[in-house]
């Protein structure tokens, strides 16, 4: 039936009457009977697969030399990230798989020529860095929007005749009991204490990301953002204190040190191409290191009364899980009931039950399972494999390499990386929503705000977000230059210092976090909440204008 289709795609545009086509009609004339000659003559498709699986193995070989150079000089991110003339991102192992599975035999020449090119121009640093930095930024951005959306709809929602249903909703009891443990808590305490163990999980995983391939790796390299964050959680939290040096106000000293890298990368992305990636790399370094210090306050600050057997039982877990990792234990189902049951015991021990998150991801491990040159030789093999299945016509055969070849891939990934990439959309998209809707509620009548405009809780928050910050940054990073400690990026004013420093006073979810733990009065977290809502709404739009007219 498709040899009858060609001849009569043939009989529609009859050899003699070819002559007579319009000229502007003949190149599309050939293209169409090369078409219908080909769909007669599937062989074709097999000696063309043939042909290009005969050069896959020195491509391979080549790619993977390629990936190596480029890995080298990569700050962080996926194994292998680069763009191709602006197009879809080329991740290695990604393309051979696909291409074997659509036979779409002439991509995979191309990017390699493309990562080849690549290789030989003097900015092949420039682009892999910005590729994975890039997809951070991307990410964050449209979850800051999801983010700000949720914390408007849980203050519509509170301000609202359905009020009730709010408090009502988020008091709801979950209970779970399979004897090893048992949980009950309302829906708001399993947010706050399980959904943000896993956020805090993710910021284990960029604090390690960090320390081994990106900003902090080295220590001329991590003096700079260390430096900004150091000043820009200390000066924040001596301001409070100059407000609120006695009494219960005190406990708050650790709010305004947070910084939300959510909102704070996300307002930096909108400004696109007017600032440098320089800028962009020097934010992460310094918001990954202000996360660290804020786990280190909430573990030494905010933690109650501590229950040692519980504490050691979640330890022990930890332990455990270690050992699993380092034998090399892969199955994610057992990590996975592990590290619940290792969170109810920090959670039942007076730590603060996030923590579990930080301390798993410390143990993530950061080398593939699979070495790139064993994987190389590994799929040198299967590809020969693969010729002879569809020399053979082996379909069922070739597939099953296909799938070989699918696994060998996955091993060659970096688990730390791997997870980061599985989880991080989770968290900018549900995890923090659904924070921000169970947290950032809050009543707008008289009395409230009254009593916040003259709290000292909400003075010394707002001015600790919006002037602390930049001057802690731009005062300690300013004086690390000046002594030769480090020198500012290529590109980076002292401007752009000044509006990052801005931008790190965007206090929002990492902010409210901590003022749950330290107010126990509602009163005065909903002053707290006052306070971090302005100064970042502030801080943000100062930042955003002082970038935008560098």
């Amino acid at each position: 039936m498709i040899r009858n289709h060609r001849v009569a795609c043939q009989w529609a545009i009859p050899q003699a009457g070819r002559n007579q086509i319009p000229c502007h009609l003949q190149d599309w004339v050939k293209t169409w009977n090369q078409l219908s000659w080909r769909i007669g003559r599937p062989q074709i498709w097999w000696a063309e697969a043939r042909e290009w699986l005969s050069g896959a193995d020195r491509q391979l070989t080549h790619i993977t030399n390629c990936q190596r150079k480029v890995r080298n000089s990569v700050l962080h991110g996926p194994p292998l990230s680069l763009t191709s003339n602006a197009r879809q991102p080329l991740h290695f192992a990604t393309p051979l798989l696909a291409r074997l599975q659509h036979f779409e035999i002439s991509c995979v020449k191309d990017r390699a020529e493309n990562i080849t090119e690549a290789i030989r121009q003097p900015a092949y640093i420039v682009r892999a860095v910005r590729g994975p930095i890039q997809s951070f930024i991307h990410t964050e951005e449209v979850g800051a929007l999801c983010l700000l959306g949720a914390a408007a709809v849980a203050l519509v929602w509170i301000n609202s005749p359905w009020s009730a249903s709010y408090v009502d909703f988020w008091h709801i009891k979950i209970s779970f009991d399979i004897h090893i443990f048992a949980i009950s808590e309302d829906l708001r305490h399993l947010v706050n204490e399980g959904l943000m163990a896993i956020f805090f999980f993710v910021v284990g995983l960029e604090i390690k990301r960090e320390l081994v391939h990106g900003e902090l790796s080295t220590f001329r390299k991590a003096i700079l953002p260390v430096v900004a964050a150091v000043g820009g959680m200390s000066a924040p939290a001596v301001i409070y204190v100059l407000f609120n040096y006695s009494g219960d106000y005190l406990v708050g000293w650790g709010i305004p040190m947070a910084t939300d890298i959510a909102f704070a990368v996300g307002i930096l992305a909108l400004l696109g191409r007017r600032v440098p990636t320089e800028l962009r790399v020097f934010l992460l370094g310094l918001a990954i290191v202000d996360d660290l210090g804020a786990i280190g306050v909430i573990a030494a600050f905010y933690t109650e009364a501590i229950n040692w057997t519980n504490l050691g039982l979640g330890v022990g877990f930890f332990v455990a899980i270690a050992l699993c990792v380092r034998f090399g234990i892969r199955s994610i189902g057992f990590y996975l009931v592990m590290c619940v049951v290792m969170w109810q015991f920090f959670l039942e021990s007076g730590i603060h039950a996030t923590l579990a998150g930080v301390l798993i991801a410390a143990i993530v491990p950061s080398k593939p399972d699979l070495l790139r040159k064993d994987y190389a030789a590994a799929v040198k093999d299967l590809l020969h494999d693969f010729r002879l299945a569809m020399a053979n016509k082996n379909e069922e055969k070739a597939q099953t390499i296909v799938a070989q070849i699918e696994k060998l891939s996955r091993e060659t990934e970096e688990p730390l990386e791997r997870l980061e990439a599985t989880i991080h959309p989770w968290v900018s998209f549900v995890v923090l929503p659904l924070f921000a809707l169970a947290n950032a509620a809050i009543v707008f009548d008289a009395d409230i705000l009254s009593a916040a405009l003259e709290s000292q809780v909400t003075f010394g928050i707002a001015l600790g977000l919006l002037i602390g910050n930049p001057v802690g940054i731009l005062g300690l990073t300013w004086l690390a230059v000046k002594l030769g400690l480090a020198e500012l990026p290529t590109g980076v004013g002292w401007r752009h210092i000044l509006g990052v420093g801005f931008l790190a006073g965007i206090g929002f979810t990492v902010a409210i976090f901590i003022a749950g733990i330290a107010f126990k009065d509602p009163s005065l977290g909903d002053q707290a909440k006052i306070g971090i809502f302005g100064a970042s709404l502030l801080a943000g739009a100062v930042g955003y204008l002082l970038l935008r007219t560098v």
